[in-house]
């Protein structure tokens, strides 16, 4: 997949519209029940740039990255404006805000992930863009040392453990990080409008969550 690893204007995405959206199967009997299914196992955010962006230079900007990407061709980081970080958006992340998996003495490798769960219908969401330098790493609530206790794929959300530092049977892994969406445009066409000298829009400008 053609995937570059930059990010979106986060000036322009934190004043975006959009959220995480599923495809659910509704099929209505005649007793008036209804039976339903899903058709996918993730959701898939879904977002509307248009809305932040505010000036000349903006659209410039969008123009620029828009050109550079080919379009929908190639994928980018996608910062989500309500929903970027392992912790409440008001908080700031901890070694202790995710549970990644238990040690087995021998495993070393572990997927970042995010728990949206209130324990009736558990439901994981793979992280693989974490900000770079964000993610810290916890063993039985220890901070971990990235470099000699571990190393971090920041292009895949991958924990490696080093020889030595490998969770022992039991141990709780534990982690706390930023992340970026891995993203594309969902259209080719960006249509400007300029409403004065100074100003103007892109009134749509939609971005779609790509999956790894």
């Amino acid at each position: 997949m053609m995937f570059h690893e930059i990010q979106f204007p986060v000036d322009i995405s934190i004043g975006a519209s959009g959220g995480p959206e599923r495809r659910t199967e509704i099929v209505t009997l005649g007793s008036g029940r209804e039976e339903r299914n899903t058709r996918w196992a993730n959701s898939r955010r879904r977002f509307n740039a248009g809305y932040g962006v505010k000036t000349l230079d903006q659209i410039h900007l969008v123009i620029r990255f828009f050109e550079e990407r080919r379009g929908r061709l190639h994928g980018f980081r996608w910062r989500d404006p309500v929903d970027y970080k392992s912790c409440p958006p008001s908080s700031i992340p901890s070694p202790q805000d995710q549970i990644i998996g238990v040690g087995d003495g021998v495993s070393d490798l572990f997927l970042l992930t995010k728990d949206y769960s209130e324990n009736i219908n558990p439901y994981q969401r793979r992280i693989d863009k974490p900000v770079v330098g964000s993610v810290v790493v916890a063993v039985d609530s220890v901070l971990q040392t990235v470099g000699s206790d571990y190393s971090i794929d920041e292009t895949t959300g991958v924990v490696l453990f080093t020889s030595g530092n490998i969770p022992t049977p039991g141990a709780l892994i534990t982690t706390g990080f930023l992340f970026d969406v891995p993203a594309r445009f969902d259209s080719d066409y960006l249509e400007i409008n300029l409403t004065n000298f100074d100003a103007g829009a892109i009134p749509d400008i939609p971005i779609v969550e790509i999956r790894l």
